[in-house]
């Protein structure tokens, strides 16, 4: 699972990626402070299951709090993008091409609108990010035709010999866009059969336009929320983009919340709408703590982690499942319920197999539900926070 983390230069895209990650990265309000990508590891949040079973679990890789388990993801904060990005400006290609294994993306628009299209200051509210939510799009549509444009000849003469499915697989499987996605999408626009040497500049725009949306899904992190007006252009967001996600976001907050939980000056969990001060804090640290906390009581939190959590399960879907016996709930080292694997859609028993080990696919016999002991079949879909035990032969 990898996440990328886009948007033009000066939004707090490099923010959002230390808030997330806890990893420090250099941060500026210069444009194009981040030139090779950052990457590192984030999490998500799932409802652990531990607490049904009686029993407290041992994570072998992120950390469970209070019943609330944090899933590895992976994420990769790219260099801001600028429009006409797809014709070299900026950094061009180079940023779009450092995106072509991301499974999502978490636009950072600055809600504030105190930057401009290239990232440079101007007056907090001149600015309107409905803007940057439009080129964005448009970018990401000329890069995915301009791939098809490159290697036009080359896919229409495969596409006589193949036909169109074949042939557009295999041109966009290096951009992690699935064959069905493809099925779907020449279904739609009714090329399936049209050769491709017959299709219109308004068909392949119109095509690059649908596997942008589908192989690159979108999530709209309004950053600065927490600035004056800012929170006011995310609502005007939410309506005039009814079809995205949008969470309202501090990239910020959650960077300051985490510093003081880990000062031990503040109790608080990423996600959470509310802290509790703990230590020994002076008055001006007060002030800007209880500043923070009518931000994030107002907002529903600073919105990295509601962002992370609505990317992987609300925009793409995936599940979470827990490995687990019916009987044993431990591995063999004693661990319990050490690991939590996350699947895209429609993924089956003996997807999950296979992620544990090859050989249990190879030799699936059966999967069974440690909650109801009901045994399942290779083809059973798994459901989120699904606990399975797969039996295989030797």
């Amino acid at each position: 699972m990898l996440i990328g983390i886009v948007g033009k230069p000066s939004t707090g895209k490099s923010s959002f990626f230390m808030a997330a990650t806890s990893v420090a990265v250099e941060r500026s309000e210069r444009p194009f402070t981040t030139i090779k990508p950052n990457h590192a590891i984030g999490y998500v949040e799932v409802e652990c299951v531990d607490k049904e079973f009686g029993v407290q679990c041992n994570p072998r890789s992120g950390y469970c709090i209070d019943g609330r388990r944090f899933v590895p993801v992976e994420l990769l904060d790219v260099a801001g993008l600028v429009p006409g990005a797809h014709e070299g400006k900026g950094l061009g290609n180079k940023f779009l091409d450092d995106l072509r294994q991301a499974d999502v993306l978490i636009h950072i628009v600055d809600a504030s609108g105190s930057t401009n299209e290239n990232g440079e200051k101007v007056q907090v509210g001149s600015y309107d990010p409905a803007n940057d939510i439009r080129f964005l799009e448009e970018e990401l549509d000329y890069w995915i035709r301009g791939i098809m444009d490159n290697n036009w000849n080359k896919l229409s003469k495969e596409s006589r010999m193949k036909g169109n499915e074949e042939a557009l697989f295999a041109q966009f499987t290096g951009l992690k866009i699935s064959r069905d996605a493809i099925v779907r999408t020449l279904a739609e626009l009714g090329l399936k059969e049209k050769p491709l040497e017959q299709w219109s500049d308004e068909e392949k725009m119109e095509f690059a336009r649908k596997m942008r949306r589908t192989g690159k899904p979108i999530l709209i992190a309004a950053n600065k929320c927490d600035m004056p007006g800012a929170y006011e252009n995310y609502v005007r967001l939410t309506k005039e983009f009814p079809d995205y996600i949008i969470v309202p976001c501090s990239a910020e907050a959650e960077i300051a919340l985490k510093s003081a939980a880990k000062n031990k000056f503040i109790k608080y969990i990423p996600g959470d709408s509310d802290f509790e001060i703990i230590g020994n804090v002076d008055e001006q640290q007060r002030k800007a703590l209880e500043f923070l906390r009518a931000y994030i009581r107002k907002a529903g939190g600073t919105g990295v982690q509601k962002a992370l959590n609505k990317a992987v399960f609300d925009l793409l879907g995936y599940v979470a499942v827990f490995p687990g016996g019916a009987t044993k709930l431990a591995d063999s080292e004693g661990n319990v319920l050490p690991d939590v694997f996350l699947f895209p859609p429609k993924s089956t028993a003996l997807d999950f197999a296979a992620r544990i080990h090859k050989d249990m696919a190879k030799n699936f016999i059966r999967a069974i539900n440690a909650r109801t002991k009901r045994a399942l079949g290779a083809d059973y879909i798994l459901q989120h926070r699904d606990v399975l035990e797969i039996v295989f032969g030797r």
